[in-house]
């Protein structure tokens, strides 16, 4: 089997599919649109792309990424499968060819079509088309899936682990919840690392809060999620699927404080490991949920969440 995975995988999560499928010994192949980089040829060039995007609605640098996914193609052959993840990347011109290139061509969409619409796309560009989430999947009938554990599970968190809450978040519509929280555990007395990060510092800032502009991936925060007991999962507006900051504490058998009111349908939903908080509610945490000991999952409800369930159930191995 022969399969080619094609994504904006800025942060770094896509390529565990990649390397599920070749520990399988399936021949896999990633183009990651990330990496790809545009130089414009002079001043001119670049005075004129500025013009085409403003009255043309055309973007260069786009366009030469949709070309470069194709030559890709052409020179890596044939596929039986293709996925595109962040399918909203590219145009339904350039989906159209890339599906000339494989038996069966599906996408995998882990953001509300609300934030990145793929209208466009809903009539049958795709063979199948997964979504993270319910929403999305009801009234665009997808096949529902959710993100997956990446990484190895750990040991249960051991005595001498900080009982931090840990988040890192951008600056966004989610940042006055995040201080309002912080505030509320500095009157507490209950210790937090929170990561702020943007371009501008906001104003009344919890003096607790950690500013900065340097965007932080995955192995930029790992030995602050293993010295944490609890991770913080902060929902955008419009989102009804999981983050991976959620399969990231399944993983590391941490207890979850979310915004994200749907976990709550998810069968591994339990109170005294997940507390949900209302964005829209006063906060008040019963302290008992700092102190009891998180419950681990079965080992049957843990695979079911893990990245080799997940390719197996999307590739249909």
């Amino acid at each position: 089997m022969k399969i080619c995975l094609i994504s904006f995988d800025f942060f770094n999560f896509d390529h565990n599919i990649l390397l599920e499928l070749k520990k399988r010994n399936i021949e896999a192949d990633h183009i990651d649109i990330s990496k790809f980089s545009y130089k414009y040829t002079s001043l001119l060039d670049r005075i004129a792309n500025f013009f085409n995007k403003k009255i043309l609605k055309k973007n260069k640098k786009v366009i030469e990424m949709e070309k470069d996914v194709l030559k890709r193609l052409q020179n890596l052959g044939h596929y039986d499968v293709i996925l595109t993840i962040r399918p909203d990347c590219l145009s339904k011109k350039t989906h159209l060819e890339v599906k000339k290139f494989t038996d069966k061509y599906i996408a995998y969409i882990y953001d509300s079509c609300k934030r990145f619409p793929i209208d466009h796309l809903l009539d049958g560009v795709f063979d199948e088309t997964f979504s993270f989430d319910s929403v999305d999947v009801k009234e665009h009938n997808f096949t529902f899936i959710s993100n997956f554990i990446y990484n190895d599970k750990k040991e249960l968190p051991a005595a001498n682990v900080n009982d931090n809450i840990f988040i890192i978040v951008s600056i966004d519509e989610r940042f006055p919840f995040l201080n309002n929280l912080a505030n509320y555990l500095s009157d507490q007395n209950i210790k937090f690392k929170f990561i702020a990060i943007g371009k501008k510092i906001p104003k009344n800032i919890n003096k607790n809060i950690i500013y900065q502009r340097k965007k932080l991936f995955a192995k930029d925060i790992q030995e602050d999620l293993e010295n944490s007991k609890i991770f913080l999962d902060l929902i955008r507006h419009g989102h009804n699927g999981l983050s991976f900051r959620i399969f990231e504490a399944l993983a590391m058998q941490r207890k979850i404080i979310t915004t994200n009111q749907t976990i709550k349908d998810y069968d591994f939903y339990n109170p005294n490991n997940i507390l949900i908080l209302d964005e829209n509610e006063p906060i008040n945490i019963n302290p008992d949920f700092f102190t009891t000991v998180y419950e681990p999952l079965s080992d049957e409800l843990y695979y079911k969440y893990t990245i080799e369930n997940w390719v197996k159930t999307v590739f249909k191995l």
